[in-house]
């Protein structure tokens, strides 16, 4: 996303943003599943939990949220690590990878003998949990 479009946004605007970009990923891997691209449901998993992180970050911080993809530290610099759960730390750990590991040759193959049907139906059902948990329990405080 260019810093120009969002500049001219105001924070509610730019949450609003981040939420619909995360819902729309959170449909698109439900699609992905049906259609059996297993390895595209993970990386849209931690595209999801990316960008409700990057609106909760927004709503926490007031500011735009860092380019990084690391939900870990985008967590821990959006103030909202600590009240994670040792199973959403571990859920977000799990997912991480599947984003940067995804894009390459290298890592495609490898990913892709570890995202069975069963375990995408799992990122998929965790992934939805905790958007909800983050719209309910973060960006819900206003």
């Amino acid at each position: 996303m260019s810093k120009l479009f969002i500049v001219n946004m105001n924070s509610e605007e730019k949450v609003t943003y981040w939420i619909k970009l995360s819902d729309e990923d959170l449909r698109a891997g439900a699609t992905l599943l049906t259609g059996g691209h297993y390895l595209y449901v993970g990386f849209v998993c931690h595209q999801c939990i990316e960008k409700i992180f990057k609106a909760a970050y927004e709503y926490q911080i007031n500011d735009i949220p860092p380019y990084i993809h690391d939900l870990p530290r985008l967590a821990k610099t959006g103030n909202f690590y600590d009240i994670l759960s040792e199973e959403q730390i571990q859920f977000i750990n799990v997912v991480n990878p599947l984003n940067i590991e995804a894009r390459y040759p290298e890592g495609k193959t490898r990913i892709a003998q570890t995202l069975t049907r069963k375990r995408c139906e799992y990122l998929l059902a965790e992934t939805k949990q905790l958007q909800q948990w983050i719209k309910e329990k973060i960006l819900s405080k206003k």
